[in-house]
């Protein structure tokens, strides 16, 4: 079962827009996130099967929408600006 996140945008005109993103391990939301979390540059990808299970889907062959949840991902991981610390 797939986990989700929700962000709830209000746009200039006042509307209110609220967006899902998988969250299940692997996706290109939790490719985004894990990503900034170890502070690794900004690369849309995931993996359909799960990290490091099956085929990496590199962004060459991601879609407009996968490439939008990678980035927010990254994003949200940023927002909240936890990162590994290697020391």
């Amino acid at each position: 079962m797939a986990m989700l996140s929700f962000k709830t945008v209000v746009t200039t005109d006042g509307q209110s827009v609220t967006t899902s993103y998988n969250k299940s391990h692997g996706s290109p939301f939790d490719r985004g996130g894990a990503d900034f979390y170890y502070h690794r540059p900004p690369e849309p990808h995931y993996w359909a099967s799960g990290t490091g299970h099956g085929i990496k889907t590199t962004e060459e062959q991601m879609t407009n929408a996968e490439i939008a949840e990678y980035n927010a991902g990254f994003a949200e991981a940023a927002d909240y600006g936890d990162q590994k610390d290697w020391g």
